[in-house]
This record gives structure tokens, sequence and C-alpha cells, in this order.
């Protein structure tokens, strides 16, 4: 993580520099769910919204001068938009690597796990630890290289596992384990 994300004082009471970890481009891990909204995603621009804004484009480009045409424009900008997105979810697809969470039978916190835990604070959160492109921090799915998944992998119930933070080093406890299909 670079610096400049950081806030000053946070510099202050990190005893080691951030290491991200290392991703693999070689599995795209994912739970089914993320697995189909992805799916769908690359189909609807596929199928649905790339050949309507190519009748879009050629009935512009049909009405003479290109130059200042706002449909004929705007079009060819929305299909270079929408073909880098579906080169990008295809190169993700071609690499897909659906887990099912409801299979894994393990008292360790794992791919796909919903682990509650308990800060320093006694505030008790809940994440479920999913793949990058389905990771969603505000609805409690974090990707499985995000540092507080890193921090809680093989760990078990009862465990107190130490997470680097922009206020510095905090340490969580393990409270629950479940697998459960995440939505």
């Amino acid at each position: 993580m670079n610096k400049a994300f950081l806030p000053e004082d946070a510099l202050e009471n990190l005893d080691e520099p951030y290491v991200a970890p290392i991703v693999s481009m070689e599995k795209n891990y994912m739970t089914p769910a993320g697995a189909a909204r992805l799916r769908s995603e690359f189909d609807n621009l596929k199928f649905k919204e790339r050949p309507e804004v190519v009748k879009v484009v050629e009935w512009a480009a049909g009405n003479g001068d290109r130059s200042e045409n706002g449909d004929y424009l705007y079009g060819k900008r929305r299909l270079r938009e929408i073909d880098k997105r579906l080169q990008y979810l295809s190169k993700r697809l071609e690499s897909l690597e659906v887990i099912d969470p409801s299979s894994i039978v393990s008292d360790q916190v794992r791919f796909g796990a919903t682990v509650k835990i308990r800060d320093e604070d006694d505030r008790e959160k809940s994440y479920s630890i999913v793949g990058i492109d389905e990771a969603d921090a505000a609805n409690g799915r974090i990707s499985w290289v995000s540092p507080v998944a890193q921090a809680l992998l093989k760990g078990r119930v009862g465990d107190y596992v130490q997470v680097r933070a922009p206020k510095g080093l905090q340490e969580i406890e393990i409270v629950a384990i479940e697998y459960l299909q995440v939505a």
C-alpha cells in the first residue's frame, strides 16, 4: 500500500512497512454467487448492451457528418468501454475457480468462510471472505487478499490475530466461523 494513502500519524505507529500480498493471476477464486454475477455481467454486455449500441452507431453513421453527431460519438466511446470491460471479464472468467463455501467442513478460516470477530473495543463484526471481484466491504464481503482476510486465514475460534490498520496494529479475536452460501 502506498504510504500516501495513510494518514501521517498512522505512519508513526507502523513497526514495519506494509507489504501487500502477491496475487497470482493463475486462479481467480470465487463463490458460486460471485461467479454467476460475473457471467451475467459478461452475457448482458456481450449479447444485449453491445448489439443495441452497435445499432445506434450504425443508425447515427448513416445520418451524415460524424464529427458533430453526438449519438455516433457517444456510441463509439461506449463501444470502446464495453469492449474493454468484456476483455477484462473474459480474462477473469478464463482463470475462474469456483469454491462452494457450503461444501467446506473445517474449524479453520478458509476462503468462503463467514467469520465473526471482536475487536479491541469489544465491537463484533462479521466478514465473509470472498474473491477479489466480489468484494464489497460495506456489505461485509472482503477479498481473500485483503489485510484482514490474510490475518484471519487459518485461524480458529478463540484465536487472536493482529491486523495492520490505518490506526496501527490491532488485535482481533475470532468468535465464530461458518461456511454458508455467500449471497
